[in-house]
């Protein structure tokens, strides 16, 4: 079992000793936030994390542009949150060690809205936005946006959530906390 070490001192936020945050002036905390070992966060724009967030071992946010995580969302071990990439298909090439006018880079805020739970191993590429409530299943790559309250592989919806049943839930926990 990990052994939180307060490495970086935010307060309601439970970093571990590998857990890695470069630009942390750029990011806004919540509180009760879970951030395993071998989580690399890179913000050098805007990032908010809201509150009761778990964001599991071997994930990566980066990309250079804004990210946004609300309440009581979760991604599972080695997502990756990518605000940035490269378009190889027009002429735009390399990578950072060349200036950027010579590539062709995309650049997209992200932002995953409340009660989404992102499985293991998927990828969220620049531009975005999962709806409250989404789902996605591992290993998954979404390209586009997704609706409020689906569950979807990959960009395509394979069902509903219980929306009421997590609504209630939640009214449930906070009468109790």
């Amino acid at each position: 079992m990990q052994t939180p070490v307060d490495k970086y001192g935010i307060p309601g936020v439970t970093t571990f000793e590998y857990t890695k945050i470069i630009g942390l002036e750029n990011i806004e905390f919540g509180k009760n936030i879970i951030i395993d070992d071998f989580v690399f966060i890179y913000a050098k724009k805007r990032i908010k994390i809201g509150n009761n967030v778990h964001i599991a071992s071997f994930t990566s946010i980066t990309g250079g542009e804004c990210f946004i995580m609300e309440d009581f969302s979760g991604l599972s071990s080695g997502v990756r949150i990518f605000t940035g990439s490269e378009d190889f298909q027009e002429s735009g090439f390399g990578n950072p060690t060349i200036d950027e006018k010579y590539r062709n880079t995309r650049r997209a805020p992200i932002r995953i809205g409340k009660f989404c739970v992102i499985g293991a191993n998927s990828v969220i590429l620049p531009g975005v936005t999962l709806g409250e409530g989404a789902t996605v299943g591992a290993g998954s790559v979404v390209t586009k946006n997704l609706e409020p309250w689906g569950i979807y592989i990959g960009n395509r919806k394979i069902g509903d959530r219980d929306k009421s049943g997590v609504l209630e839930n939640y009214n449930k926990f906070l009468l109790e906390n």
